[in-house]
């Protein structure tokens, strides 16, 4: 990756390079924030000030806190790159579920003076009412495991980059209702990868396999997924200084997921053989 931006970052006119060199690699800084998020603390100033010294021997040399919310941005794009790596090299088993969950950025009091994600986050509405923030798009296996993510604006509708995530996927997609659009259904029908949701009660009901069903009844999986990225991972913060910070933090727990041993999954070994 570092030979990657060495080709690509744009010159800055002149040849002087900066003097200041940090006291912890990139490596080590990421290897830091998954901590806090492997960590029982809730508050990374917390974890870095007081639990942090519990590992004083990997890390023998530790810049001040401030020092390292600085430093952290210099992880975005290795963050970005790892996650899309580790999503990249989960195996398909042909059985995969989507949702969209929402990470708001403050409360809703505060939507119209807040600042720091100003023209990047927008006011959306789900299912636990409105909120004023982005929406983490997720594609998971069966097993628990990620395949993609999306992050867009709040108010971005759930249908709108399932085609962006779905690219080269085969087998079966399980969503919410949601997701129910007929044009969707086709594309996705004729690249090998079928949709499956459930049917509205204004809707024709229409014939559905019976493995199918019991799989869409296992939906709760993708739920379980995202309280456990909210709760143990904690995923939704509301007082970043720096929009770059807050992706950082957003990638970070995701990463922390992806490499989770003991995973959220569902059992399939009692359907019914065509």
């Amino acid at each position: 990756y570092e030979i990657f931006m060495a080709k690509n970052m744009l010159s800055h006119g002149s040849d002087k390079k900066p003097t200041r060199i940090p006291c912890l690699a990139i490596s080590e800084i990421m290897t830091i924030m998954i901590l806090f998020h492997q960590s029982p603390c809730k508050n990374f100033k917390y974890f870095y000030l007081s639990y942090l010294q519990n590992y004083t021997d990997e890390f023998p040399v530790l810049p001040s806190y401030n020092r390292f919310v600085e430093l952290q941005q210099r992880c975005l794009g290795h963050f970005h790159a790892l996650l899309m790596l580790l999503c990249a090299l989960a195996q398909q088993t042909g059985i995969n579920y989507i949702d969209a969950t929402c990470v708001p950025v403050c409360h809703n009091k505060r939507t119209s003076r807040h600042k720091v994600f100003k023209g990047l986050a927008a006011l959306g509405k789900s299912t636990m009412g409105w909120f004023f923030g982005f929406k983490l798009h997720l594609k998971k296996k069966k097993k628990g495991g990620l395949l993609n993510a999306l992050l867009t604006p709040g108010n971005v509708d759930d249908r709108k980059p399932v085609r962006r995530m779905v690219h080269r996927l085969k087998g079966l997609l399980l969503a919410d209702k949601g997701y129910i659009d007929k044009h969707l259904f086709q594309d996705l029908h004729e690249n090998g990868l079928k949709l499956v949701t459930g049917v509205k009660k204004n809707m024709k009901n229409k014939l559905m396999d019976l493995n199918e069903k019991i799989l869409l009844r296992k939906r709760s999986i993708i739920e379980t997924v995202n309280g456990v990225l909210k709760t143990d991972f904690q995923l939704v913060h509301t007082r970043h200084r720096s929009f770059v910070n807050g992706f950082i933090h957003i990638f970070s727990t995701l990463v922390s997921y992806c490499i989770k041993e003991k995973k959220p999954r569902i059992r399939f070994d009692y359907l019914i053989p065509n």
